[in-house]
């Protein structure tokens, strides 16, 4: 996201809007002008960088879902014998 602050001293610009829309589409980033002096804009860019996020971890979310349902389970097999008597111990008060 880029954001273009004070946005109401026009006269001390040092970027044009078109020059930052541009730099933004070929980043490939959203871009918004803001003024907090004239309350323009600054609760959009909030509003924006937290929608952002949201599809970005929610992307994460579903890649991962997707990549676990897809790849065989992973670790070691343990084979579990039923033998009780290798594991029976006799007690203290054991009569036999």
């Amino acid at each position: 996201m880029l954001v273009g602050n004070k946005s109401d001293l026009r006269h001390l610009r040092a970027v044009s809007t078109e020059d930052a829309q541009t730099f933004a589409e070929r980043e490939g980033l959203y871009f918004i002008e803001t003024s907090a002096l004239e309350s323009t804009n600054v609760e959009n860019a909030f509003k924006q960088v937290l929608t952002q996020i949201y599809r970005i971890v929610s992307k994460k979310a579903l890649d991962v879902s997707e990549d676990n349902a897809a790849a065989p389970p992973q670790g070691q097999t343990i084979n579990v014998k039923d033998d009780v008597t290798a594991t029976k111990k006799v007690g203290c008060c054991s009569t036999s």
